[in-house]
């Protein structure tokens, strides 16, 4: 079998769900629906509306779930993560940024790819289980013989709509980076094994599983030669993006400020990585001028509130950002900076750290994080149950627009009291 594993088959059956207590589709047009109905052929949502109002095309199905007391939502995505970082939870517990990393890069270094298969299906049932069913994954340090296939592999066999990046350390310490020169790789290999990737595993196509990206870590462990060329690889592909960390704290602002004589604006100018085509997680730290900059260039920002109080980061300004049109997304982040990998909880505390720093209630952050928020304060008594049907189902896990599960029942909420 291949180091990747193999795409699933794209299912042909037809799946009707039906009797569905509330269907949240976030569609200003169809809003909430009572006793709704969903209709899949394939790996396609065809049809949505009530129960009673099911067309005769649709009436019968090869297979037919039946959800009352059930409230479902789209699948939510994630922006921004570490997977390989599931192993390594609570270590360096009272560190900044730059401290923690010190500590984590010793057991990073000595990673295999069997750790990064494991970690990497940990981190994606973590994140199925609280109602995710896309994420991207940004997987930067590759010592012994680890690669991206591992990550692939594990995605593959559960079914989960991906976008790994394939990140990158080529500065360290010898260099002027902050990284052990043990977890670094020359860069000529780095760009290289960025194009078969690419060439490999990179699916364009509307109802894609799999889609690749490009991620040197962060302005602090690479040069500018290899932000400058990852970017000209990407834009040689349809659909290829580029992440990277910027901005997290004021020492990686200070860091941008001692080393390149800029601020993070000018930097992703010289890099040419101020386009449509790139995100950025955290951005804790930005200025006006960037704010502005970020939404004329169409930039996307990866939100992570939990990761940002972990390291004493700061908190992202992400109201200001919404009213001046910035692009932000959640990410629950690496597994070792956050301790959990919980979707929902970090949409809630998105919106919670708004409130604390006073930047008003989070109303737009998207009609996605409304909606779970509304779900999670509605009722004390919400449970949340993964949606199996994602799993044992796999022409749902397959559609475009794949559900989570809420249950009603029960006191508290149903695996938050088993979060580290």
């Amino acid at each position: 079998m291949s180091r990747a594993g193999h795409a699933r088959p794209v299912p042909t059956r037809s799946l009707l769900v039906r009797d569905i207590q509330i269907l949240a589709t976030l569609d200003p047009e169809l809003g909430d629906i009572r006793n709704a109905a969903i209709y899949v052929q394939g790996n396609v949502i065809k049809w949505v509306g009530a129960s009673c109002d099911i067309p005769k095309t649709y009436a019968t199905a090869d297979e037919t779930i039946s959800l009352p007391d059930r409230v479902l939502i789209p699948g939510l995505v994630n922006t921004h993560h570490h997977m390989f970082q599931s192993l390594t939870r609570c270590l360096a517990q009272d560190e900044k940024l730059f401290n923690w990393l010190a500590t984590c890069y010793g057991p990073w270094q000595h990673m295999t790819g069997a750790d990064i298969y494991i970690s990497s299906k940990l981190a994606m049932l973590e994140l199925i289980m609280s109602g995710c069913t896309c994420s991207s994954d940004h997987l930067y340090i590759y010592p012994n013989d680890v690669c991206l296939e591992d990550s692939i592999r594990a995605a593959r066999e559960l079914g989960m709509r991906f976008h790994p990046t394939r990140g990158a350390m080529s500065m360290g310490k010898s260099k002027g980076g902050a990284a052990p020169d043990s977890t670094c790789e020359e860069e000529d290999y780095i760009l290289k094994d960025m194009k078969r990737l690419i060439d490999e595993f990179h699916d364009v196509s509307r109802f894609s599983m799999l889609r690749m990206g490009l991620a040197p870590c962060a302005p602090f462990n690479v040069t500018q030669d290899l932000m400058k060329a990852a970017a000209k690889i990407a834009r040689q592909h349809q659909g290829v993006r580029l992440h990277t960390h910027l901005a997290e704290n004021e020492e990686d602002i200070e860091y941008c400020r001692e080393t390149f004589n800029c601020r993070p604006g000018e930097y992703i100018k010289r890099v040419g990585w101020d386009k449509d085509d790139v995100w950025f997680a955290h951005c804790c730290c930005l200025n006006d001028a960037e704010t502005k900059q970020w939404a004329e260039a169409g930039v996307g920002i990866a939100h992570c509130p939990s990761s940002n109080m972990r390291l004493k980061s700061g908190i992202a300004p992400v109201r200001k950002l919404l009213d001046n049109g910035v692009k932000v997304g959640i990410g629950v982040d690496g597994t070792a900076s956050n301790d959990a990998g919980h979707m929902l909880m970090e949409v809630r505390q998105a919106m919670l750290l708004q409130r604390v720093a006073g930047n008003g209630v989070f109303k737009k952050l998207s009609m996605c994080c409304f909606c779970v928020v509304y779900f999670l304060f509605v009722s004390c008594l919400m449970s949340l149950w993964c949606f199996l049907v994602l799993l044992h189902y796999s022409m749902l896990c397959c559609a475009v627009l794949c559900c989570a599960v809420l249950c009603w029942a029960g006191l508290g909420w149903a695996g938050l009291a088993r979060q580290p």
